[in-house]
């Protein structure tokens, strides 16, 4: 696909959504009605991909091609057609065993992927989501990785090198999440100097790479950040990357959330290194 033609002709777009799938509140006709009634003009489904560990909050195998038919279902519609509608997925890397590039993926008939990191092997190499709710993520840290927070962040940031050098995706994921639950855990660790390493160093890949990167607004309203944060934008819009503004929209009245806002944030960094 090309996002960057699609960016720079409409604003109306919003290629990160989640249904009853996966974990979304909304089932995906309602979802698609409320793309169109918000003036939608491209938008895509893509729910948590299958994964190869119990998670609750991923589709299952099972569901891949009923997922796939409500595509294709609502596409057709006719009352919807002035909206563009896309088969995605947010796949997790879970590791080379799994991941983006995995043959899995490949074969699906998938218009792109967006690739992130949500779980992260803890220090006996066992799996575990990292992302929700920062009461889940508290007891995570207890339990399963020694309450040890600069373990989780460097963890992250390499499970993430690791899936941009396999590549497989189209759209590089919220790269900056884990700093909200680790923010929680331990406040100020973001202006820490390992942690902005850690950070700097991901962003030297992405602009190495030259991945579509996605800023994500879905935290906006109730955490008041964006990922990446705003710290981190001047360097992505000085290297020219395309940044793709998408919603993670779980909920029907959530599919333009705070759009505006990123967007005119990074019109403005833009001008200012032009």
């Amino acid at each position: 696909m090309d996002f960057n033609s699609i960016i720079t002709s409409t604003p109306h777009y919003n290629f990160h959504s989640h249904t009853q799938f996966c974990d979304g509140r909304a089932d995906m006709e309602t979802m698609a009605r409320a793309a169109v009634a918000a003036g939608m003009k491209h938008y895509g489904f893509s729910p948590h991909s299958p994964v190869i560990i119990p998670s609750p909050c991923n589709m299952s195998m099972d569901s891949v091609g009923r997922y796939l038919d409500e595509v294709d279902r609502i596409k057709a519609m006719p009352e919807l057609a002035s909206c563009r509608f896309y088969a995605a997925m947010e796949v997790d890397y879970l590791g080379a065993e799994w991941g983006p590039a995995c043959d899995y993926f490949r074969r699906l008939p998938l218009d792109y992927i967006i690739g992130s990191v949500h779980f992260i092997p803890n220090q006996e190499g066992e799996y575990f989501d990292i992302d929700g709710h920062f009461d889940r993520f508290r007891e995570t840290m207890a339990k399963h990785f020694r309450g040890d927070i600069d373990y989780v962040v460097d963890t992250f940031y390499r499970q993430s090198t690791d899936m941009i050098m396999a590549g497989g995706f189209d759209i590089l994921g919220h790269f900056d999440k884990v700093g909200q639950n680790a923010a929680y855990f331990a406040p100020g660790i973001e202006d820490g100097s390992h942690y902005r390493e850690c950070v700097d160093r991901l962003i030297d890949l992405i602009i190495e790479r030259r991945p579509v990167v996605e800023m994500n607004t879905k935290a906006r309203q109730e955490h008041g950040r964006f990922f990446p944060g705003e710290r981190y934008l001047p360097r992505l819009t000085d290297a020219g990357l395309t940044i793709v503004v998408n919603s993670d929209a779980h909920h029907p009245d959530r599919i333009d959330a705070s759009r505006d806002e990123a967007m005119s944030l990074i019109d403005r960094l833009r001008h200012a290194y032009a």
